[in-house]
């Protein structure tokens, strides 16, 4: 039997680096990656598949601590629930930090905690969805392979979920300096940006051929190299998933399609060449002559503009245009340098997209809570460290100290001042490093924007001003070489920075002509990312219209450097999570080969030293890591500190000055203890609320009783005095009948006829009526719209019942009018095929016909309706033991998902055959057979049935035809039957059932001839599936040409070196023979 490994390291019996390394060693060989440090996570990455992440892990809310394993899921749960308040703390900001190197998992984890939270917030509502769809959209545009990792983070982000009360309300991304030089070039043994490899796999030839993409190893910018086959593959899924994901989260077909081409552009960009001309102006190679033309027309902008903003720069002095001829190089850094700046805003806008579209829909003065995650790019050293390297340690720096700040400095700090006693933890302070980098004026970014105000400063200006500054620094090394270099001592070790190409990153300048050229561009998008201003962050802020070139606020803007934006933004971050309660996720690289099932202890071992993994250990084992004052104590239990403490069976927590010291997990306890209570709280209220409203209830019966009585007394009284009257009647009408046969004379008797029986006389029906009062009131049904009072079946509530149901049905009508509406403007052209409707589509039918419809059908079965009270579609499925009922909603960009699932379809007719290859979530429902109509003449739409009683849809369309002339008979096919059927279908109750019945004739032959066109129109439409026209680059003409110029002088070149080598193989076989024959002569002479 294996021994159980402790899953909490601060539990440890013996404390010291080969017991902790053996710990986590034997728990990763069980593919045990997650243990905890307290609250605290160590996440090593396995480099593998786990079937830890499967649906059975949802177990894995508001659960114990103890009760469960150590997991990823268990931070996103503890975090939702402080932030809602229920972990014995009020409702607070929570934030995620997750650290660790380069490789270490940082990304992957991310995701994870998202799509838990995603769970655990889980509501009727696609926006859980779309969330989870911005990791591997800003993924493929933000992330590349390094040497240390295959899908490293080349930005930072901080993903801020707004919800209200439990449920998610938005999100908003904050993106942090993005590697934008990586564009134009990589190290050995790295690539670029993903979305360039995707986009080769992914796109069809036909589009490639649009946006004017040729062979991809052809590309500079590409270093000329593409993957295998395998790798190709995974790639073509990759480029699916982020065209789905835009699907998903609301971009537009157009925007798509110019921002696919202005990455084209990008690219061609990086393949124009320059030479020297006689007057030593410069002038694009002949063979790159095509290049220039394909990347005007991908850009949108003129070929000479272009031509001109690459190879001078034009400044105003006084009035007048100066124009300075630049030599080659600067021409090839004017050229990357649009590069850049390109890809940079065109990724600024993919984020200020998302934030768009994800933002909160709710009122300015409605109060979200948040949960922030942050993923920031990992501690790099690589063989040559640059500018983007000394940001990203940077950051990490940052991260460090704000580990240090709440685990040790902030925790011992209130030890003091509140007479705890305790023995001071030494740990690894980097603050002296945070002030070498920020201090000012003399700190190095300082002095690197110092520098940068220089035009004629170097960067070996800028090294030898460190030198000079920081030579008797502790964190600073000198290094004496004639290339600009310098060393900073790290909290993870020592790394060499090579200072080449600082100034001008940090500068990150963009002449004004190329911005006044691409903001006049007729590419939309690409004006719109030229004339944006830029914040204090460096985050794009887009407008909406153009602006003039001329505009203060970007000027401004601009003149702040890169350094200084990422100074700024650091500092904006801070903020947000010193605010919030902080949980740490703390990431471990196992190896660097990024092979499975392997750990390199000396690998591990260093970074739990520059972690400090030893210290976070001990302080959390003998420390208090939740430290509430005595008020916010009092006010989350709602009564004394100290009579709640010592009800319970705590131990271990300490009384300080003004507040209360816990451990970590005395926080679940008391948490475990409150739900507790909360559960009894329930039982009590439940039981007082039933006697209260038994005790109601009897006195209600009561009521009604004793007024039952009344009535029945007052009914006997009045019954009484009836008969009484009734008898006074019968007695007076006796005496006059007497009175009567006394007066008359006497004479024989006369017999008499005899008097037939008289027959029964039918019930008067006012007199049942009248009786019918007389009885025990019957009580009325109820609606649920209607709130019921304590005599609800008496004399008023038939009227009360009757003004609700009109009310309601009235607003019922009145959605139903407006969906018929809205399906009529947006939705028949997309629907109808061939003619008709499919099959499946059944109009708008209620929840209960679909079911009757289906109730004998197999199953798989499946119909499609319209909701009766929402734009939008409803599918109905046929399952085992019930018919499921999915909604189908339209997209702002008019795209159609299923609710919960992920994946977004351009038309209905695409999410139904999607649907009958892959099951719909959860239980992987297969559509199978359509449901069809009842017969072939006589559709089960509903709406038809108000106005077909005295005639069939058949037979309103042959009357129809016959009062037409001859010649117009035949519109009742093609796209004019399709018009008919779509107006009988959604005509409302009551109207008539023809349309053209309240036209005048000629009104009626326009329209006809009209439709006629429009359905000659849609047959030569039958390669877009979705009716509408497909977008296309604005100069797709200009980008096609210049794909054939490029091609026929690629032709030209090779056909060129064919004929050169057949030339020099003919000459060698001239020589060849040549020197053949003299050797056959001289051997004929000397024999």
């Amino acid at each position: 039997m294996e021994e159980k490994l402790p899953e909490d390291l601060a539990n440890l019996s013996q404390l010291d680096e080969q017991s902790l390394l053996e710990v986590l060693t034997g728990r990763f060989t069980r593919n045990l990656i997650y243990t905890y440090i307290g609250d605290i996570l160590v996440a090593i990455n396995p480099f593998k598949y786990l079937s830890i992440y499967e649906k059975e892990v949802s177990q894995y809310k508001c659960h114990e601590k103890k009760s469960l394993p150590p997991h990823i899921f268990a931070v996103a749960d503890r975090a939702y629930q402080s932030m809602l308040g229920r972990l014995a703390t009020g409702p607070k900001n929570q934030c995620i930090v997750i650290s660790g190197e380069s490789g270490a998992g940082k990304t992957e984890s991310t995701k994870l905690l998202l799509r838990h939270i995603m769970e655990l917030c889980k509501a009727n509502s696609q926006l859980e969805q779309q969330i989870l769809q911005v990791n591997p959209l800003l993924e493929a545009f933000g992330n590349a392979q390094t040497v240390m990792n295959d899908n490293s983070s080349r930005f930072g982000k901080y993903i801020q979920l707004r919800f209200q009360n439990s449920s998610v309300k938005g999100a908003k991304i904050n993106e942090y300096l993005l590697e934008k030089s990586r564009v134009v070039h990589q190290d050995e043994g790295e690539q670029n940006f993903h979305i360039f490899y995707f986009m080769f796999a992914g796109i069809s030839t036909e589009d490639k051929e649009i946006y004017g993409l040729l062979d991809p190893k052809r590309y500079r910018y590409l270093n000329g190299r593409f993957g295998k086959e395998d790798m190709v593959q995974a790639w073509c899924l990759k480029y699916a998933e982020v065209c789905n994901a835009m699907d998903m989260v609301g971009f537009e077909e157009q925007e798509k399609v110019d921002m696919m081409t202005i990455l084209a552009g990008i690219l061609s960009l990086g393949n124009i060449a320059f030479e020297t001309t006689d007057t030593d102006a410069l002038k694009v190679s002949e063979a790159s002559r095509g290049w220039l033309k394909a990347t005007a027309g991908q850009f949108g902008v003129q070929e000479e503009d272009l031509l001109k903003s690459l190879t001078c720069t034009t400044s105003v002095t006084r009035g007048e245009a100066i124009q300075r001829l630049h030599n080659q190089q600067q021409a090839e850094d004017a050229r990357d340098s649009i590069a850049k700046v390109a890809y940079g805003r065109v990724f600024g806008w993919i984020v200020s997209k998302v934030n768009e579209l994800l933002a909160p829909k709710v009122d300015c003065d409605v109060e979200l809570n948040e949960i922030g995650i942050l993923d920031i790019f990992g501690f790099e050293n690589f063989a040559v460290n640059r500018f983007e390297q000394l940001c990203i340690n940077l950051a990490n720096e940052q991260l460090q100290y704000f580990f240090n700040h709440h685990i040790f400095l902030m925790e011992q700090k209130e030890y003091k001042e509140e007479g705890i006693t305790w023995e001071t933890i030494t740990y690894k302070d980097n603050k002296p490093i945070l002030d070498l980098f920020l201090t000012k004026p003399i700190g190095i970014l300082s002095l690197l924007d110092e520098q940068s105000a220089f035009p004629q400063a170097t960067d070996r200006d800028f090294v030898d001003k460190l030198n000079s500054k920081f030579k008797t620094a502790p964190n600073f090394e000198v290094v004496r070489n004639h290339t600009p270099l310098f060393t900073i001592v790290h909290y993870a070790g020592k790394v060499q920075y090579n200072a080449s190409g600082f100034l001008e990153k940090n500068r990150d300048t963009i002449p004004a002509n190329i911005r006044k050229l691409f903001i006049d561009s007729v590419t939309p998008l690409l004006s719109v990312l030229f004339a944006a201003t830029i914040s204090r962050t460096g985050t794009l802020m887009p407008r909406k219209a153009k602006l003039q070139v001329a505009d203060d606020n970007f000027n401004s803007t601009r003149k702040q450097s890169v350094g200084a934006q990422f100074k700024r933004s650091l500092a904006v971050l801070m903020e947000k999570m010193f605010a919030a309660g902080p949980h740490f996720v703390r990431c471990i690289k196992p190896n660097q080969s990024k092979q499975p099932d392997q750990l390199d202890s000396k690998l591990v071992m260093d970074q739990m030293r520059y972690n400090g993994l030893m210290e976070t250990i001990r302080i959390r084992r003998d420390g208090f890591s939740w430290r509430p004052k005595f008020r916010e104590f009092a006010e989350r239990f709602v009564c004394s500190c100290m009579s709640i403490l010592n009800s319970t069976e705590l131990s271990g927590w300490k009384c300080g000055s003004s507040r209360l010291f816990f451990k970590y997990w005395h926080q679940e306890e008391l948490a475990r203890l409150l739900e507790r209570l909360g559960r009894a709280a329930l039982v009590i209220q439940k039981n007082y609320r039933t006697r209260i409203c038994r005790r109601r209830y009897l006195a209600l019966l009561a009521e009604i009783r004793r007024q039952r009585q009344a009535q029945w007394e007052r009914e006997e009284r009045e019954e009484e005095e009836e008969r009484r009257r009734q008898q006074l009647e019968e007695e007076r009408r006796r005496r006059l009948e007497l009175e009567q046969e006394n007066r008359r004379p006497a004479s024989p008797p006369v017999p008499l006829p005899r008097k037939k029986k008289p027959e029964p006389r039918p019930r008067s029906v006012l007199s049942t009526v009248l009786k019918a009062a007389h009885l025990a009131p019957v009580p009325q049904p109820r609606s649920k719209l209607f709130e019921a009072t304590l005599f609800d079946n008496e004399l008023d509530a038939p009227l009360m019942l009757q003004a609700t149901d009109e009310e309601r049905m009235k607003g019922k009508q009145l959605k139903k009018t407006n969906t018929i509406h809205w399906f009529k403007e947006t939705q028949v052209r997309k629907l109808t095929r061939d003619g008709g409707f499919p099959s499946w589509f059944h109009g708008m039918i209620s929840r209960r016909r679909a079911e009757d419809l289906l109730i004998n059908k197999p199953l798989g079965c499946f119909l499609v309706r319209v909701g009766q009270s929402r734009e939008g579609f409803t599918l109905t499925y046929r399952g085992a033991d019930r018919c499921r009922h999915y909604m189908v909603e339209m997209q702002s960009n008019g795209k159609y998902v299923i609710l919960g699932e992920d994946r977004a379809h351009s038309s209905l007719t695409d999410l139904v055959q999607y649907h009958t290859q892959l099951g719909i979530m959860p239980f992987m429902e297969l559509l199978t057979l359509p449901c069809g109509q009842m017969c072939d003449q006589e559709p089960d739409y509903e709406e038809l049935k108000a106005f077909t009683s005295s005639s069939s849809p058949s037979s309103s369309l042959s009357s129809s035809a016959v009062e037409r002339p001859a010649e117009d008979q035949d519109m009742d096919t093609g796209s004019h039957k399709v018009h008919l059927e779509t107006q009988r279908l959604f005509l409302l109750p009551g109207g008539n059932s023809n349309p053209e019945s309240h036209k005048p004739p000629v009104l009626k032959h326009i329209s006809d001839r009209r439709i006629r066109v429009e359905a000659t129109q849609m047959e030569h439409k039958n390669d877009d599936p979705t009716g509408e026209s497909r977008p296309f680059p604005r100069l797709y003409p200009s980008i096609r040409l210049a794909m054939r110029e490029i091609q026929q002088i690629q032709q030209q070149s090779q056909d060129q070196i064919q004929v050169s080598s057949g030339k020099a193989m003919s000459s060698w076989k001239r020589t060849g023979e040549l020197s053949i024959s003299r050797l056959i002569s001289f051997i004929h002479k000397h024999t």
